[in-house]
């Protein structure tokens, strides 16, 4: 059984996504995706038509900016995928919001949300915006520190940091 809050950590292409699914098919609850690209962004078309083609049927809510309101509003009987937090949070910089009021109103989202969450993120890059990536780093750090569950994937190889495995 996944707690209420996992976060599975890894580098572009290092198979932390298909992870993450896994984790979150794995709990035979309906598996909702909470994207945070815009639903007219051509780069995750390939991600969710693979989601679409699998054996469950994955239902897709694309929130850019809000994701904490959304992860208040869903039912337990739901486990959800946060696809991805470095964008959500690349998006509220981009829309001139306070990172540090997006972070208290993600953790609010959290606390509220009846299913369990498996959350995407990588660790902060140098080619970031050195604002953003202080955010992120302190958000990383504080989501770590509340999850059951910490995962860092490389080369599709799960290392579990934080908690056991389902």
């Amino acid at each position: 059984m996944l707690p209420g809050l996992s976060i599975v950590l890894g580098g572009i292409g290092s198979g932390k996504t298909i992870f993450a699914e896994d984790l979150v098919l794995g709990t035979g609850r309906t598996p909702v995706a909470l994207v945070t690209t815009p639903p007219d962004d051509t780069g995750i078309q390939a991600t969710l038509d693979r989601r679409q083609a699998a054996q469950a049927a994955w239902q897709t809510r694309h929130d850019p900016l809000d994701i904490g309101r959304t992860l208040a509003g869903i039912s337990g009987d739901s486990a959800v995928l946060v696809d991805a937090l470095p964008l959500w949070l690349a998006n509220r910089a981009e829309a001139g919001h306070d990172l540090a009021e997006a972070e208290a109103e993600l953790m609010a989202g959290l606390a509220l949300c009846a299913a369990p969450v498996v959350m995407i993120t990588r660790a902060p890059e140098i080619s970031e915006d050195v604002t953003l990536r202080a955010a992120r780093g302190r958000l990383n750090i504080k989501l770590a520190a509340t999850a059951g569950l910490v995962v860092n994937v490389i080369a599709g190889l799960p290392q579990v940091l934080k908690g056991d495995l389902p």
